[in-house]
């Protein structure tokens, strides 16, 4: 699920921090953070994110980050796999949407 927040004043880090969640890497070529919430003992299951920021237009001047929001339910099954039982949408999915908007939202 892709969230955007409107006019983010402090860095993807700190808002994610503030979210609950923890850096795991960042990507140097888009400059998009990876940052996990977990919610079990072993790192599984947690919900999973990809943010960067993105400038709007020059003339508006505001920023805003863009998150993509997902459900690791387990680890990759097998050593060098990505894949894994992962929920992109849902009721799940949008509860911690709106968790999330209700933290970094500007009122």
């Amino acid at each position: 699920m892709k969230i955007i927040i409107e006019n983010i004043n402090e860095n993807l880090a700190s808002a994610l921090r503030r979210c609950g969640y923890h850096f795991e890497k960042q990507s140097q070529d888009s400059g998009e953070i990876s940052a996990a919430r977990d919610l079990g003992l072993s790192g599984f299951p947690r919900f999973h994110v990809y943010a960067k920021m993105i400038n709007s237009p020059a003339s508006s001047g505001l920023i805003k980050m863009e998150i993509n929001l997902h459900f690791d339910q387990k680890k990759p099954s097998y050593r060098g796999s990505r894949a894994h039982s992962g929920e992109y949408d849902g009721e799940l999915i949008e509860e911690e949407a709106r968790r999330i908007k209700s933290i970094l939202v500007i009122r």
